[in-house]
């Protein structure tokens, strides 16, 4: 029996060729399939056409492939350009920043946008007002005071007019003005003899009472000197303490040397000045009535 190949198409890739036989009505396998053509038995032409069609179809894409990189290139180069173009208008943006704060701290303003009220009794035009006055008052004074100058330089009388554009006194009051001093200087130097008068007599009642002449020797110090002591070094000198200088300190010298037991007793235990004194003064006397 003779069996039959169907043509191998080439445009069916991955296909293999089919082989059909008939089948005796016994059941008589014709036997495996036939292998497939060789080379030379496929469709040359058929081939050729294939070849074709991916020609066409792989061209499209590898132009595809190159307007895709061009693409990129460009967009690439668009970036750059567009991020030197952010940077120059941040730059811009920075200046006009700083411009339009200058320009704010000036006291410019957007006359668009912003309206100025200006006030019937505006402040800085009286103060410019009141300037001006004050100023030409200053130059007339100032005028005054050059001629009333000359005047005085030249030695003879100030005219009344100076006198009251200056505003000094008339010669009436610089006289009366005088004699007010000189009264006052004269009260002052009474008030002093009058004052040093009493100062001699309340230190002669203190002397002649207490027995203790005092004297003042530098500030807030006190020297007392009795009237019984032997010499006249032997003295006892005392310095205000204190806020007020109402408690009184002994400062050690050589007559405070000689009378310890007084000061143990009287100062350091009794603490009272008055006893102290009370009894150094019955202490010298008893020496000189001895003596």
């Amino acid at each position: 029996p003779s069996s039959t190949i169907s043509p191998w198409r080439p445009s069916e890739p991955g296909h293999r060729a089919l082989v059909s036989s008939p089948v005796s009505p016994r059941g008589w396998d014709p036997g495996p399939p036939a292998p497939p053509p060789r080379p030379q038995e496929m469709d040359v032409p058929s081939l050729e056409m294939e070849l074709q069609m991916l020609k066409s179809q792989a061209g499209p894409a590898e132009q595809s492939f190159l307007f895709s990189r061009e693409e990129v290139s460009a967009l690439r180069l668009k970036i750059e350009e567009l991020a030197q173009e952010r940077s120059r208008l941040e730059e811009d943006k920075k200046l006009l920043e700083a411009q339009l704060e200058r320009l704010t701290l000036q006291g410019d303003f957007d006359q668009s946008r912003t309206k100025v009220l200006h006030l019937s009794l505006n402040p800085a035009s009286v103060a410019r007002q009141r300037f001006r006055e004050d100023w030409q008052q200053l130059q007339e004074e100032c005028k005054h005071l050059r001629e009333l100058v000359r005047a005085l330089e030249a030695g003879g009388p100030v005219p009344a007019d100076l006198e009251a554009a200056a505003g000094l006194p008339s010669s009436k009051e610089v006289a009366e003005l005088k004699r007010q001093v000189e009264s006052a200087e004269l009260k002052n130097q009474r008030l002093k003899e009058v004052f040093q008068t009493k100062i001699q007599e309340f230190r002669k009642a203190c002397y002649a009472l207490t027995g203790y002449q005092v004297d003042i020797t530098t500030e807030g110090q006190f020297r007392l000197t009795s009237m019984y002591a032997e010499r006249k070094a032997d003295c006892l000198v005392f310095k205000a303490a204190g806020p007020s200088g109402t408690k009184m300190q002994l400062l050690e010298t050589e007559f405070s040397r000689t009378v310890p037991e007084l000061i143990e007793l009287h100062l350091l235990r009794q603490d009272s000045i008055p006893a102290f004194l009370s009894a150094l003064t019955l202490d010298l006397f008893s020496r000189q009535t001895v003596a």
